[in-house]
């Protein structure tokens, strides 16, 4: 029997423990399950190329529990190590014996698949365990091998009477780690990182219930199988010619179990130059609501799982999807600064960002009546991508979608040609007219389309800042909600209202509401309209108005400073309007300035508290 001491490399062993320092006890079995898989991995290729005289077969992880014995059992059918090799690869910490492996083949094996890259992966045992044992056959037609350590650089190694190819590691649980003794507990790990695993994970067993024979003869018999908990071949991990549609759908059900909506589409990713990233991200139904759909892309590195916050790899805009990137150019052990600096990291966002352009672009152009059904459901995601990035806003200016409140859809160059007539304003600047609210701004918008004006509806949470985006970059446009304050001067002269009011009248009139107005929260305005059109019209200026819902979404704190004014439009052509100005009696006069001033208030949703109270009873009051 051998004892000795672990050699401790001080100056390798530090930098490895700066960027491979965990945090979280349950990420050891992640290792040591990612270590027998490149055990097997390793073999299969030496196997292919000639190396290994062995029968690889259909080999498999095993993960055992000893509740009794207070132990855990990792099994595998792999490469094994002779007891040079456990001295080598175990005794000297921070040796990577992935790395060299990788470095002896690489001219014989383009992807060996293997997972490691650090020596300390199997030292993380020692974070649930308080003693660790390994009992390992090599391949190689030598002896078994038996390792035992407390967790102090003292070990013994000696022979074993194991026959069997592969490596058995046994960690002898700590008291105060009993959790991963329990079965729920191993099965919910297994599941979150090795769901995917490129090798068949075994976790105890089950019955399964057969039908032998036919007709009437059948009968049925129960067989005790191998529970295996991982799908060894993911989709993401074939080739999209091998897949139809409904194998895209059944592995977001193996994704997202309890997500019971199907994706709208689906984007498969495939490139291996300048970098390696696979991956499959589905585009689900999507509210207006940003934070609550984060966080749901997983994030794996040749089948591991690594996290699911992928800020940093992914654009920030489509965090908001679902489903699967791997790349082994990540490390599995990402930090935030790393993919802050890291080049491959920058280059796998720009790629996922185009191929998301790409695709929606080919969905747009092949069937534009389905892309047009969806367009609700993904429209956040995209306007907020032609809003944060600008390679993407470029990309969308061919399928982003401008619907108008009647269920026409434009892209910006049709909706530019439709409106160049009727909504030019006096500088000959295009308008285009936009609803955020159906319901709180219905008068505006019947107003505005009996004038044979197109209205747009846009409201998503940032239409405020993507409006701002869009002026900046198109030539001659501007935007105004449809109750904004300027909307009149895109009547064409030939068009306008001629008032029914001398100018003395006018004077007169003004000077009466103006009397009554809050002058603090209202500027007069008194226009020429159809006699159809409401008396009493509040508007907000756009500039005033847009600055305060950008606050709301994020915006600067200064815009908080803004009063709150609005204009009160009054149709001069109105009946009411000359009933006003006609009336002889003051108080009269009074009460039909403020009721019709509140009717316009209420329909603005600006009526609240008191002042509804004092609307409400002076209706009632007008009634009797």
């Amino acid at each position: 029997m051998a004892t000795g001491n672990i050699n401790v490399s001080v100056e390798n062993i530090f930098p490895l423990i700066k960027k491979f320092l965990y945090s979280d006890h349950e990420i050891f079995l992640r290792e040591l399950v990612s270590n027998a898989t490149d055990a097997t991995l390793k073999l299969k290729h030496l196997a292919n190329i000639g190396e290994a005289k062995v029968d690889y077969g259909n080999p498999q992880i095993e993960i055992k529990i000893d509740g009794e014995g207070k132990k855990l059992h990792v099994i595998d059918q792999g490469i094994g190590m002779t007891a040079e090799e456990v001295k080598k690869y175990i005794n000297e910490v921070a040796f990577s014996g992935a790395e060299e492996f990788l470095d002896k083949y690489k001219d014989k094996v383009e992807d060996a698949g293997i997972i490691g890259h650090f020596g300390l992966g199997f030292y993380s045992a020692f974070m649930v365990a308080d003693k660790v044992e390994i009992i390992t056959k090599s391949f190689k037609d030598e002896p078994a091998a038996h390792w035992t350590c407390d967790g102090s650089p003292e070990y013994t190694l000696d022979a074993h009477d194991k026959t069997d190819r592969g490596t058995e590691i046994i960690l002898h649980i700590a008291e105060d780690e009993q959790e991963f003794l329990d079965e729920a507990r191993i099965r919910e790990l297994l599941v979150k990182y090795n769901k995917f695993m490129p090798i068949p994970i075994k976790f105890g067993t089950r019955e399964e219930t057969n039908k032998v024979g036919e007709g009437d003869d059948a009968k049925e018999e129960t067989v005790t199988v191998d529970n295996i908990i991982n799908n060894p071949n993911p989709a993401w991990t074939k080739q999209p010619s091998e897949l139809e549609e409904e194998d895209y759908k059944n592995f977001y059900r193996e994704l997202y179990p309890t997500q019971f909506e199907e994706p709208l589409f689906n984007i498969h990713l495939n490139v291996d130059y300048p970098f390696n990233l696979t991956g499959i991200l589905y585009f689900p139904k999507l509210t207006n609501d940003l934070s609550m759909q984060r966080d749901r892309i997983q994030l794996y590195q040749n089948q591991v799982f690594v996290t699911d916050n992928v800020e940093g790899i992914v654009p920030e805009f489509l965090t908001m999807l679902r489903g699967v990137i791997d790349s082994p150019d990540i490390p599995l052990n990402v930090s935030r600064s790393y993919l802050q600096a890291d080049g491959a990291v920058k280059k796998i966002s720009s790629y996922i960002t185009r191929k998301v352009a790409d695709k929606l672009n080919s969905l747009f152009k092949n069937n534009r009546e389905d892309f047009e059904s969806k367009w609700n459901d993904i429209k956040i995601v995209i306007e907020y991508g032609m809003l944060s990035e600008e390679k993407f806003f470029e990309k969308a200016d061919k399928f982003a979608l401008y619907p108008t409140v009647d269920n026409t859809y434009f892209t910006f160059e049709e909706l530019q040609e439709k409106i160049k007539e009727t909504q030019t304003d006096k500088d000959d600047k295009l308008v285009i007219l936009y609803a955020s609210n159906t319901q709180e701004q219905h008068a505006y918008i019947e107003a505005a389309k009996d004038k044979g004006y197109e209205v747009l509806l846009l409201d998503s949470p940032i239409v405020s800042h993507l409006i701002q985006k869009l002026e900046a970059s198109k030539e001659n446009i501007s935007f105004a909600r449809v109750d904004a304050d300027h909307i009149d001067n895109l009547i064409k002269k030939d068009d306008e209202q001629i008032s029914k009011l001398s100018d003395e009248e006018k004077d007169s009139l003004k000077t009466v509401l103006e009397e009554t107005v809050p002058k603090d929260k209202f500027s007069v305005q008194l226009e020429a309209m159809s006699s159809d059109a409401s008396p009493f019209m509040i508007t907000q200026p756009e500039f005033m108005r847009r600055m305060k819902e950008m606050q709301q979404t994020g915006g600067s704190g200064m815009f908080g400073n803004f009063p709150e004014m609005y204009n009160l439009v009054v149709n001069t052509n109105h009946e009411l309007v000359g009933q006003i100005l006609n009336t002889k009696t003051k108080k009269k006069q009074e009460r039909l300035i403020k009721q019709s001033l509140d009717l316009a208030r209420l329909s603005q949703g600006l009526l609240k508290g008191e002042e509804l109270t004092s609307f409400i009873k002076r209706s009632y009051d007008m009634i009797k």
